[in-house]
């Protein structure tokens, strides 16, 4: 079996699956030692045999499974596959208005550009990140700058890393010194996630059994999800679980920021709502929600929510039975914990970006940390729902960015034939679709994991921000 999947089976804590399970293809897929194609695929995998524990707690059945290589390395750059029509086009003579959308897009790519290594003046590279506005600043304020490469470049270069490190990390910004493998394992940080299993699952209260699905013609019919995340990791989570039949209701904020291109792609199956957390009445209604809710899922800091009365233990009270998944970049244990983090620098401090580069550190070419994690995390949600299933109780699930990198660098490395390697467009043909959406037609990839009797797909189009009323769907 593939090293990969065993270690996710092992997590699962049962008997081997009976059913058929077929990874085709192997990597290289994209130009990076690290099998990234064969990775995702294993993950997949184990979501469909986790979603196959609760389909046969339903109907006795066990299904099929299949995954494609190359069309899971597609997943981890989904958003390159996602375009609209958008029906609100304005045109002037035969040139299009650029939408908010696109506009802010290309002020996301361009703050992605300046989010790479760059060289510090004790030999060593450090990674500012400028994912959102305002965390950029906050890098720009230390390093006295202005938001250009150039300007940047500059600016790193006057700082030794470390401490360049520890003075974005004082005021709340986002950056990393470039680390090897070595480095990280004998790092704190690194020894404290050593110790814990790749996908935690905590039991942080009792409760009765409860049954995992209603036993329709979808394995999660009936379960309630809440989606309190942003950019990537989270939302593809919820995406996953909506895939297989869950009411997923994504909440938010409108002064909350985002990236529109990434909210879009990961919004298939979802409905959204707004609520302020800060503004009493719409906690109450978020709190209503949660009595509703089988699984709660979030990518705060630890603190934010546990200030707000959303802890796990809370709102194992408020929902006997709920599950409650975390995501962050470093883990929830070590001196890193409380820092927030994302997909660059979770690739830069554990050794992926080290080990991908050759005279200077690179970042791999796809965005492997995010979007496994998201899986990760609907898989540790699958298996928490399915021990409560057999044994009730109310679970804390737990995934991290640099676990999922850690996880990455314990598997195989293969050999690329070139720079720049990319996937067909034929190799991806059946999980290409077309949808009508609110934003018009969208041009997106569907799922990838294959299941002989309830194939995975979206029963709603991605919607935007807001759309939709704080209630569940009936």
């Amino acid at each position: 079996m593939h090293t990969a999947l065993e270690e996710l089976l092992a997590i699962r804590q049962l008997q081997s699956p009976a059913e058929n399970i077929d990874l085709v293809g192997q990597d290289p897929v994209f130009s990076t030692r690290l099998p990234l194609g064969e990775t995702t695929a294993a993950v997949l995998a184990a979501i469909g045999i986790a979603v196959n524990d609760l389909w046969q707690q339903q109907t006795g059945r066990r299904q099929d499974l299949r995954v494609l290589v190359p069309q899971a390395a597609a997943t981890l750059r989904s958003y390159n596959y996602f375009s609209v029509e958008e029906s609100s086009a304005v045109t002037r003579g035969s040139v299009p208005t650029p939408s908010a959308a696109s506009i802010n897009w290309a002020l996301q790519q361009q703050r992605q550009r300046i989010s790479t290594p760059h060289p510090t003046r004790d030999g060593r590279y450090f990674l500012p990140h400028m994912g959102l506005p305002h965390l950029a600043q906050r890098v720009l304020d230390i390093l006295d700058c202005d938001d250009d490469l150039e300007s940047v470049v500059k600016a790193v270069s006057g700082w030794d890393a470390l401490a360049l490190e520890d003075a974005i990390a004082a005021v709340d910004g986002c950056g990393a010194m470039v680390r090897s493998a070595n480095e990280w394992a004998a790092h704190p940080q690194g020894q404290a996630l050593a110790g814990l299993p790749l996908v935690e699952i905590i039991k942080i209260a009792d409760s009765p059994p409860e049954a995992a699905g209603a036993g329709n013609a979808r394995p999660l019919s009936g379960l309630r999800v809440l989606d309190l995340t942003r950019i990537l990791a989270g939302p593809t989570c919820a995406r996953t679980l909506a895939e297989h039949g869950a009411n997923v209701l994504m909440v938010t904020a409108p002064h909350l920021p985002q990236a529109d291109m990434f909210v879009r792609d990961t919004s298939h199956g979802k409905r959204s709502c707004f609520l302020n957390l800060d503004v009493d009445s719409e906690r109450r209604t978020l709190l209503n929600l949660i009595r509703d809710a089988d699984v709660f899922s979030q990518g705060y800091r630890p603190d934010v929510l546990s200030k707000r009365g959303l802890s796990p233990a809370a709102l194992a009270e408020i929902r006997p039975g709920i599950i409650y998944t975390s995501m962050n970049c470093y883990g929830y244990e070590g001196p890193f914990a409380g820092r927030a983090g994302w997909e660059q620098l979770a690739q830069a401090v554990t050794g992926l970006a080290a080990e991908q580069g050759d005279q200077s550190p690179r970042l791999l070419p796809a965005a492997a940390c995010d979007y496994t994690t998201g899986y990760l995390a609907a898989y540790g949600t699958l298996l928490a729902l399915g021990r409560r299933a057999r044994e009730g109780g109310a679970y804390h699930v737990r995934v991290s960015l640099c676990q999922s990198a850690m996880f990455l660098q314990r598997q195989r490395r293969v050999e690329y034939p070139a720079e720049g390697m990319d996937i067909s467009r034929r190799a991806l043909n059946d999980i290409l679709k077309v949808t009508d959406s609110p934003y018009g037609k969208i041009r997106h990839l569907g799922p990838v994991l294959q299941m002989a009797e309830t194939p995975p797909r979206w029963d709603l189009p991605s919607s935007p921000l807001g759309s939709h009323e704080a209630t569940w769907q009936t």
